[in-house]
């Protein structure tokens, strides 16, 4: 099948991969970064990011390929801590949009650090899956990583981005 023909390249998916590609690649080299910085560079990506994702196509052939995972438990793990050194004070809020809720009358302490390596490892195993060129297993990543922003990660995107701009443009001076 010619590449224009193709639905993998289309150009709203390979969008979708730009921006995952580089909040992936950020997260990965985000060790000594400034607070400031970050949550500066998170305010412009996570938007961009839920939007490509919110225009993502949606398939009705999902595929029973076994898609392997290539972010570890390990990569996990430095990418959240990474985040959370970053964050330090700042990594927990409180959320109400998240399924413990119908449990509790309170809202739940959740933390940004978290949040970010979660919708990482999702986005990161689509990439890397695409990027090995295998068209079946490709749409098999597609279709999985549409379907977990439809019913995972979006809502967690959206969720953490309203920590980071409170983190972003809450006066901790008053003479800011």
């Amino acid at each position: 099948m010619k590449t224009q023909d193709n639905p993998l390249y289309q150009r709203d998916i390979l969008e979708f991969v730009t921006v995952a590609v580089q909040y992936c690649a950020y997260l990965e080299d985000s060790e000594g970064r400034s607070r400031e910085e970050f949550v500066d560079t998170m305010s412009k990506l996570l938007p961009l990011l839920y939007l490509k994702g919110s225009l993502l196509p949606q398939y009705e052939t999902y595929s029973d390929n076994m898609l392997s995972d290539y972010v570890t438990e390990e990569n996990y793990d430095i990418i959240r801590n990474n985040i959370a050194y970053i964050m330090a004070d700042k990594d927990d809020y409180l959320d109400v949009f998240v399924d413990d809720m119908k449990y509790s009358d309170e809202p739940i302490l959740m933390t940004i650090s978290e949040n970010l390596a979660d919708i990482y490892q999702d986005i990161k195993n689509f990439a890397y899956i695409y990027k090995q060129g295998v068209e079946d297993e490709m749409m098999s990543a597609l279709e999985l990583c549409n379907q977990n922003f439809r019913t995972d990660w979006g809502q967690k995107l959206v969720n953490v981005l309203r920590a980071i701009h409170e983190v972003k443009y809450t006066i901790t001076n008053i003479d800011d």
